[in-house]
C-alpha cells in the first residue's frame, strides 16, 4: 500500500482514538499489523503522530490553558480567571498526576515496548478494561467534584496511579485517567478534561523521549510521510475532542467498554 496512504490512514486512527478510552496505541499496533507498517520507524511514526493529538488538546483548551496560566501569574481579568491558590494547586496536581507514569515509562519503556507491543496483549488489555469500564461505571455514581479545577492534590495523586495501568498496550491512558477520575469522585466531565490536563505533560514527555531515540535512524524521505500523518492526526483529534465532550454531557461510557470487549474477543478469534 501506498506509504501516503498508510500515513493517512494511521492519522485518523490516532486522531479518532487518542483522546477516547478505547487506547490508540492499541488500534495503531492492530492498524499496523494489518497494514504490514511495523518495525522500529512505524513505531517513531505512532509516536510522532501522538504530538499532533496532542497539539489538537492545545488548541481546543486554548482558553483555559489561557485562562490558568494568567491566574498562576497573579493576572485575573477575565470572568473565567481562577484565584492564584486554585491555580496553583491545579497546576500542582497535573505536576503530582504525572510523576509515577513517567518513572515507570523511563523505567521499563524499552521492555514493554518489546515484550507487551503484540496484538494478543492488545486484545486481552482491551477486554479487562472494558470490564473495568462496565464495573466503575455501575459502582460509581455519586461524584463530589464537578470542576475539574477543584481536585485535590491526593486526587491528583491516584489518576496518576491509575495512568500507570495504560503503558500497558491496549489498555488506554485516557480510559485508565478517566476510570481513575470516577473511582475518586470526579462527574464524567471534570474526569474527562483532567485527562485531557494531564495528557498534554505526559505525551509531550513520551513522544520527545522517543523520538531522541529514534531521530539518527530517519531520513529525509521520512518528513513527509510523518507530516503527512501529523497533520490528519491533529484535524482529526481536534474535532474527536469537542464531539467526545458533547456526547458524554449526555451519555455514560459503557458504550465504549462493550466496544473494546467486543473488538478484544474479535481479534483473539482473528488471531
Amino acid at each position: 500500500m501506498n506509504d501516503i496512504l498508510v500515513s493517512v490512514i494511521l492519522g485518523i486512527v490516532e486522531g479518532i482514538t487518542e483522546f477516547l478510552p478505547v487506547s490508540s496505541t492499541g488500534h495503531l499496533i492492530l492498524a499496523g499489523h494489518y497494514l504490514k507498517f511495523t518495525g522500529e520507524k512505524a513505531n517513531a511514526f505512532d509516536i510522532f503522530i501522538q504530538l499532533g493529538a496532542i497539539l489538537a488538546v492545545l488548541g481546543y483548551f486554548r482558553r483555559r490553558l489561557w485562562w490558568l496560566i494568567q491566574s498562576l501569574l497573579g493576572k485575573p481579568g477575565t470572568p473565567d480567571s481562577l484565584p492564584q491558590d486554585i491555580a496553583r494547586r491545579f497546576s500542582l496536581g497535573i505536576i503530582i498526576a504525572f510523576i509515577p507514569s513517567a518513572v515507570l515509562g523511563f523505567l521499563f519503556h524499552d521492555s514493554i515496548e518489546d515484550r507487551l507491543f503484540t496484538p494478543k496483549v492488545v486484545a486481552y488489555a482491551l477486554i479487562v478494561g472494558g470490564l473495568a469500564i462496565l464495573i466503575i461505571e455501575r459502582c460509581c455514581q455519586n461524584p463530589k467534584t464537578f470542576v475539574m479545577e477543584h481536585i485535590s492534590l491526593q486526587k491528583s495523586f491516584w489518576i496518576g496511579v491509575a495512568q500507570c495501568f495504560s503503558l500497558i498496550p491496549g489498555m488506554s491512558r485516557s480510559a485508565s485517567t478517566i476510570m481513575g477520575g470516577l473511582v475518586v469522585g470526579l462527574n464524567r466531565e471534570a474526569a474527562a478534561e483532567f485527562s485531557f490536563f494531564l495528557a498534554i505533560p505526559t505525551m509531550f514527555a513520551a513522544t520527545l523521549y522517543s523520538l531522541l531515540k529514534i531521530l539518527p535512524s530517519l531520513c529525509s524521505a521520512d518528513a513527509v510521510i510523518f507530516g503527512t500523518g501529523f497533520i490528519v492526526s491533529f484535524i482529526v483529534a481536534w474535532l474527536v475532542i469537542a464531539g467526545f465532550m458533547a456526547f458524554i454531557k449526555r451519555h455514560n461510557f459503557m458504550v465504549f467498554g462493550w466496544y473494546r470487549i467486543i473488538l478484544g474477543l474479535i481479534i483473539l478469534i482473528l488471531l
